[in-house]
């Protein structure tokens, strides 16, 4: 595997949309005619949990792309709603923290969303597009995948036998604040970061702007979370309760102040999305 060199042509070309900067920046690059050949189609996994500014930025993106000289359609496929099935399912479906009796923060290893309401509904809509048929092993779809230089660390290739996986981004050396350059000088605003509303992997930064730009997205992921412990906590599949922060402290009491703020130097060493989410 090559992650820096196009792979060999094949009939369809798909361009995996996350919608957050660097596929956002990858989509209006192709639809520029800046890299070829012109996809068949984005493809956006709902997973019905992004806030507000993901979905109102989508509309611009897909509108935007409809502009360019070579334009493409937009699919948005979803495998149903996120927040119902972990909520219901006796799994929790996301990488929550934990936190047992003796006060001990442990990490759920699972990571469902990514597979079942990203992977899974994107694969489902490759194989209708492409008519992929039962047992197909010829590589027939070649899937763009929005990984910046980075980021090549994520970089993987497809696991099915009639898909390829390409990185333009990682062909051109593009790194994230090149992209958002790139945005810049053709006149783009800037993406929002495209995660779901109650993601673990956020940041203290993205838990801030949540709090403080979309206060409605903060108070449902508040919610969930309340839902989550009432659901999850204590029961017979998870012996202790899951918390959103990595602190072990509800949403609605963490302290999301900055090093800065808090009179020390600024060191922010959080996980973040490693899946098709952030990208």
């Amino acid at each position: 595997m090559n992650i820096f060199t196009a792979p060999p042509t094949t009939p369809f070309n798909f361009l995996s949309l996350g919608a957050g900067v660097q596929s956002s920046c990858l989509a209006l690059m192709a639809a520029h005619g800046e890299i070829g050949p012109v996809p068949d189609a984005a493809i956006f996994a709902d997973t019905q949990a992004e806030p507000a500014s993901v979905y109102k930025w989508l509309g611009w993106l897909t509108a935007q792309i409809q502009r360019c000289p070579h334009p493409f359609p937009v699919h948005v496929v979803t495998q149903g709603s996120l927040t119902y099935e972990v909520l219901k399912s006796k799994r929790c479906g996301i990488p929550a923290f934990t936190k047992c009796e003796e006060g001990i923060i442990g990490k759920l290893p699972a990571r469902s969303c990514t597979v079942d309401f990203k992977v899974t509904p994107i694969t489902r809509a490759l194989r209708k597009f492409a008519d992929i048929k039962r047992g197909q092993k010829t590589v027939t779809v070649t899937q763009w995948i929005g990984i910046s230089w980075d980021e090549l660390q994520r970089a993987k290739e497809s696991h099915e036998p009639w898909s390829q996986n390409r990185w333009p981004l990682l062909e051109l050396r593009m790194r994230r604040h090149q992209c958002l350059e790139w945005m810049e000088a053709k006149g783009y605003p800037h993406p929002p970061r495209s995660s779901c509303i109650y993601c673990p992997f956020h940041n203290n930064g993205e838990w801030r702007r949540l709090r403080d730009e979309e206060p409605e997205e903060w108070q449902r992921a508040i919610l969930f979370e309340r839902d989550l412990q009432l659901v999850k906590g204590g029961t017979g599949n998870m012996s202790a309760i899951p918390f959103l922060h990595r602190s072990g402290v509800p949403l609605s009491e963490v302290d999301l102040s900055t090093d800065e703020e808090r009179g020390q130097g600024y060191f922010d060493f959080q996980s973040e999305c490693e899946g098709f989410c952030g990208n």
